[in-house]
């Protein structure tokens, strides 16, 4: 069956092409890729996993595969999110980690995330290269495979908890537990029976801070909801923080790399509000300085903060990988993607929904004043500004590159009575409007979805460019 690599690794359907077989020659095609691209005497690879369905069984495959090729793999004693995972890695000076996960997909799928030494995802050409070996292992060379039980007595396979290194760095080196504690916070976490179950709560234990969350059991069903922090998702977060009374509320996806808010009234705060609100803090407050990176579908708020700032900014495709890039080689103060995967200096490049809500924590209990009011002051100081995203969602495959062809010659001169003076095609289409609004159309890297996304300077507004953007993508 074919084994479609996508934005950070493999994600299919499990018991359709995600099989205990297919994960050991993509598992096998990673052993061959590290042995082969790294001399280190004694390698070691890092592998964690999340509540999915058959998540834990998943990892201990992918670990019997690593230790049968001499690769010592430090396999997570429980479910953890993929930040813990990725800090690990380099915690461990590991050549590279495997997140077994499908993130916010739906529960019907899993995946085989790939990280790379330095902790973030693996880059395209990395994942090119894998999948090359894999192409050699399915024409008949096979993986290898060991006993668990032999493999652990031979210390090839070594359970370890991730939490504390990783607990440690995120407290020590990038929150100030102190400032959260000050502000006395009442706080509704949705960990969304993900793999971010119970850790805000235990990380705020030693705090003033009053913790109650939500959806913290197993389920791998995941109760029926999407495990995406996106308003539509948190109707009960949302209901709670009404009911409760409380400061705020926070969401982390399926794995714990993303994130999602509520304000003490109820109302839904997107990643682009978050990461605008975190340049702020870091900025004014902290007096830090470096790049802002962000992806095609990300705010133009933190455009007009860079301009502001004095600050670089560089715009990539959809994918946290390419946001990795810049954070590896560049001074990076904040990087991150409309949906949510955000990270910021002194961090691992990788997205972090435990870190960013430690950090909204913060921001709160620093400015003693509601999160709502924050955000009003931020509109104020750098919007108005408005977002929506729409999914459609697709019977059929969809190639990309046509699309792309079709809305560019498409194109229309005007848009909700405003002029389209620039179309990017980078990473679907994206039109540019006079007055600074914008519509993107793009295929989801992940799912059979098409996404519409649109900011503009208000509600009317972006309800007659969405309209526009539906139409434009019926045609496609």
């Amino acid at each position: 069956m074919t084994i479609n690599f996508g934005t950070d690794g493999w994600r299919a359907v499990i018991a359709d092409t995600f099989t205990f077989e297919n994960l050991r020659l993509v598992s096998q095609a990673l052993a061959n890729y590290l042995l082969e691209t790294n001399k280190t005497a004694n390698p070691e690879i890092v592998i964690g996993f999340d509540t999915r369905f058959l998540s834990d069984r998943f990892a201990a495959e992918v670990a019997r595969v690593m230790a049968a090729n001499g690769i010592v793999a430090h396999l997570a004693r429980a479910d953890a999110p993929t930040p813990a995972i990725s800090y690990n890695i380099v915690h461990k000076k590991a050549i590279g980690g495997v997140m077994i996960t499908a993130s916010h997909n739906p529960p019907r799928y899993n995946g085989f995330k790939v990280k790379a030494a330095y902790g973030g995802s693996a880059s395209k050409q990395q994942l090119n290269e894998i999948k090359q070996h894999l192409a050699v292992i399915q024409a008949g060379a096979g993986a290898k495979l060991i006993d668990v039980d032999k493999a652990t007595a031979d210390g090839l396979i070594r359970k370890f908890d991730p939490a504390w290194p990783y607990y440690e760095h995120l407290t020590t080196n990038l929150i100030n537990m102190d400032i959260i504690s000050s502000g006395e916070l009442d706080v509704v976490v949705d960990s969304m029976y993900g793999a971010g179950r119970g850790v805000l709560r235990e990380i705020l234990s030693r705090t003033r801070t009053k913790v109650q969350e939500l959806h913290g059991e197993m389920n791998p069903g995941f109760g029926g909801i999407h495990p995406e922090p996106l308003g539509r998702n948190l109707r009960q977060l949302i209901a709670t923080v009404q009911n409760s009374h409380v400061h705020l509320g926070v969401a982390t996806d399926g794995d714990a790399d993303r994130i999602g808010a509520v304000d003490e009234r109820g109302n839904f705060v997107d990643p682009h509000t978050i990461m605008s609100l975190a340049v702020r803090y870091l900025v004014e407050k902290r007096g830090l300085s470096g790049a802002i990176v962000k992806t095609i579908s990300s705010t133009l708020m933190l455009n007009r903060m860079a301009r502001a700032y004095q600050l670089p900014l560089h715009e990539t495709p959809v994918g946290f990988d390419l946001i990795a890039k810049y954070m590896i080689e560049d001074n990076v103060l904040l990087g991150g993607e409309e949906s949510g995967g955000i990270s910021i200096k002194g961090h691992i490049p990788e997205g972090d929904g435990i870190l960013m809500a430690l950090l909204l924590l913060e921001i709160v209990a620093d400015a003693q004043m509601p999160l709502s009011a924050l955000i009003a002051n931020l509109q104020q100081q750098f919007g108005p500004t408005v977002y929506r995203r729409d999914d459609i969602h697709l019977t059929k495959p969809i190639a990309k590159a046509d699309m792309v062809a079709r809305l560019v010659q498409a194109a229309p001169a005007k848009i909700a009575g405003e002029s389209v003076v620039k179309v990017d095609n980078y990473d679907g289409v994206k039109y540019h409007l006079a007055d600074d609004s914008w519509l993107l159309i793009r295929p989801s890297g992940t799912e059979p979805v098409l996404r519409v996304y649109v900011e503009a300077s208000s509600e009317a507004a972006v309800k007659a460019i969405i309209q526009t953007g539906r139409e434009l993508a019926g045609q496609v």
